[in-house]
């Protein structure tokens, strides 16, 4: 069987931002095999797209399995990538050149680099199916962790906004990573929720939490593109990174983005510590997007580069 091969080898957020580019491609070929080349944590998640039949274990700039007929370079723009996919013996390379756009947000990116090819891309398309697991329907989840310290609000903050919506009537928990099991504790005690609000979670079992779930609060991290993905209402506080880069879709009323930056930075800042535009977003303001998303009421103006169009329902956002 003929063999689409998609190289994407990054994390979550990088993999959900690449649900349509994977979709279209598995409309464009409908009789091959469709090969993503990515870490192995994200099959589960590969499963709930429709789209793709495998996943092959590949770390950052790793080298590429061999013999697909058509290789999808999702991972940049090269050159390093780029030249990983010519050698792995593809008959034909999709793959950005001159067009690069910085500025771009990461989804419309990819769609823009099939349409150039002749493939139909729609960036609606992010919506995953969810998994079989069994997890509490219509808890608050509050995810405190982001790969980078630049992206983590302080957990004392987190932990107020958890106080004060627990104290509202919502039924939080305190997800993270194996990893993330310190913060996620110090988070929950410190909102007077005790240890067992803080859930450590699979990947596919944080994905069946957040399609449940009443609500996120998160950092600018890959948990956020899971609640775009479910139509899940979110926060999402974002530091070095502007929304219109990682953003959730400005269409969908029910996320809401809080960002007091000026322009993007590239990648995470080297420098130790909370980037200040994150700092700047303080716990009122957080609680005030909260509820506007949580209830469907209309759109309150919170920080900057925000663009969300009045709300005109409860309930999860409309595809």
């Amino acid at each position: 069987m003929a063999v689409v091969l998609i190289y994407r080898p990054l994390g979550l957020g990088d993999f959900l931002t690449g649900v349509p580019a994977y979709r279209a491609l598995r409309r464009a070929f409908p009789d091959h095999r469709i090969v993503l080349a990515a870490p192995r944590a994200l099959a589960p998640l590969a499963e709930l797209t429709g789209a793709i039949d495998e996943v092959v274990d590949t770390a950052p700039l790793g080298p590429p399995p061999r013999g697909a007929d058509v290789a999808v370079n999702l991972h940049g723009r090269g050159p390093q990538s780029t030249a990983l996919l010519r050698d792995s013996g593809a008959e034909r390379l999709i793959a950005y050149g001159d067009s690069w756009r910085e500025d771009e947000h990461e989804v419309h990116r990819w769609c823009r680099l099939l349409r150039h090819y002749g493939i139909a891309a729609a960036e609606s398309d992010l919506s995953l199916a969810v998994p079989a697991v069994a997890v509490t329907d219509g808890v608050t989840i509050i995810h405190p962790g982001a790969k980078s310290p630049s992206r983590r609000w302080p957990p004392v903050r987190y932990a107020a906004v958890a106080r004060a919506l627990s104290s509202a009537g919502h039924r939080v928990v305190v997800t993270g990573s194996a990893a993330e099991r310190d913060l996620a504790v110090r988070v929950a005690l410190g909102a007077g929720l005790g240890v067992r609000a803080a859930q450590p979670t699979t990947l596919g079992e944080l994905a069946g939490l957040i399609a449940r779930a009443r609500l996120l609060i998160s950092g600018d991290t890959g948990v956020a593109h899971l609640a775009t993905a479910y139509g899940t209402p979110s926060v999402v506080l974002f530091g070095p990174v502007s929304p219109t880069r990682w953003g959730p879709p400005p269409d969908r009323p029910c996320h809401r983005a809080i960002w007091y930056g000026h322009r993007s930075e590239p990648g995470d800042r080297p420098e130790p510590g909370v980037h200040p535009a994150l700092l700047a977003i303080d716990v009122a303001e957080v609680l005030t997007a909260a509820g506007v998303v949580d209830a469907g009421g209309p759109d309150v103006p919170v920080g900057r580069a925000i663009s969300t169009p009045p709300a005109s329902r409860v309930g999860p956002c409309e595809e």
